[in-house]
């Protein structure tokens, strides 16, 4: 067998050796998320906005649905539709994770963990408030992006570190072929 083919087997990694060691990021994701929530929610009212630099403001606003408002118009089944559909992605990530080897696939762990962090921190609005707490308002110009959260900014952040692990394995794989 080549060197540039891999036999995959289930191995068992041990629980200290295994991505798990990530789990910590998604509990201060988490955590983070929902401190930051909390402080928004206690200092502004609905729409009130505070510029921070030209092209960053704070302004409390909800969102029933998902990225972009996707679905906030709907009547009201999308909260569990996404409620179901974070846990089942947040389960699926950790369980992956657990097969991990941290040292081999750190970067793997921490993309995941990011993006679990940010679907329960999300989740656990929707559960608690029926609606997502949003309050980051990027713009420039005329142009504004929709305001999003600390757990949003996790889920973007873990999937560009997943594309950088898929970008470097890649890479690696190429220069075994060579």
């Amino acid at each position: 067998m080549s060197e540039a083919k891999q036999t995959y087997t289930r191995v068992k990694v041990p629980l200290p050796e295994s991505g798990w060691r990530w789990l910590p990021l998604t509990a201060l994701v988490i955590v983070l998320d929902h401190v930051s929530k909390a402080w928004i929610m206690h200092h502004f009212a609905l729409s009130e906005r505070v510029h921070v630099l030209p092209v960053l403001d704070l302004i409390l606003t909800y969102n029933t649905g998902a990225a972009f408002s996707f679905l906030a118009g709907a009547s009201g089944w999308q909260r569990w539709v996404f409620v179901l559909l974070a846990l089942i992605v947040s389960t699926v990530l950790i369980a992956w994770m657990r097969r991990l080897s941290a040292r081999h696939h750190g970067l793997l762990a921490c993309g995941l963990s990011l993006i679990a962090g940010g679907a329960l921190g999300n989740m656990i609005d929707r559960l608690v408030l029926g609606r997502v707490v949003d309050f980051v308002h990027v713009h420039w110009g005329l142009a504004y992006f929709p305001a999003f959260n600390v757990a949003d900014s996790a889920i973007t952040v873990g999937a560009a570190v997943l594309l950088i692990d898929a970008w470097r394995e890649t890479r690696a794989a190429k220069r075994l072929r060579v």
